[in-house]
């Protein structure tokens, strides 16, 4: 049986303990020149050992997005609004029928990578992403609805997953400049 700590690591996991990192260095626990050298070592890590090696002396560490990795904003009729400083989860479900959903991630506290779910039905969704994020949507199904994306790039951080179905409504996805 292989020793848990000899498992290999993803890359989620690599920039999940950098997120932890640039936390300690805001509160801080650790200076930038610590900051920079555990940061080298956290994207170099392997296996979990070698991730862990960088945070061992670091109590108290929370990460706010794992404790809301799915969010669920669902909206009949009305607006939805998110600007400002706030906590984007990984997965973002829209429900939105009749209705706008209006989010702003350019103050927000954003994962490398976002999942965003889509059931709109003539509703209006409108995303404003931070300079050099990327888009991805090849997975979002269009029905008598129309997909605006200013964005227009595939590679960026954090990076937006879009999937799911547009039905008689719209998405405009803009970056702030």
């Amino acid at each position: 049986m292989t020793d848990p700590r000899e498992l290999r690591v993803s890359d989620a996991e690599r920039e999940h303990v950098v997120s932890l990192l640039n936390k300690a260095v805001g509160r801080g626990m650790i200076t930038l020149d610590e900051f920079t050298a555990r940061t080298d070592t956290a994207l170099a890590a392997v296996t979990r050992s070698d991730l862990n090696g960088v945070l061992v002396d670091l109590p108290g560490m929370i990460n706010n997005e794992l404790a809301h990795a799915r969010t669920e904003l669902k909206n009949t009729m009305g607006t939805t609004v998110r600007k400002g400083n706030w906590v984007v989860p990984r997965e973002l479900v829209i429900r939105n029928t009749l209705g706008s959903t209006n989010l702003d991630f350019t103050a927000a506290d954003v994962p490398p990578v976002v999942d965003i779910d889509l059931d709109v039905s003539l509703g209006s969704v409108k995303l404003l992403l931070p300079p050099g994020s990327s888009v991805n949507i090849d997975a979002v199904e269009i029905t008598a609805g129309e997909l605006k994306d200013k964005v227009h790039n595939a590679v960026g951080r954090p990076h937006f997953q879009l999937k799911g179905a547009v039905r008689g409504g719209s998405v405009v996805i803009k970056r702030k400049r």
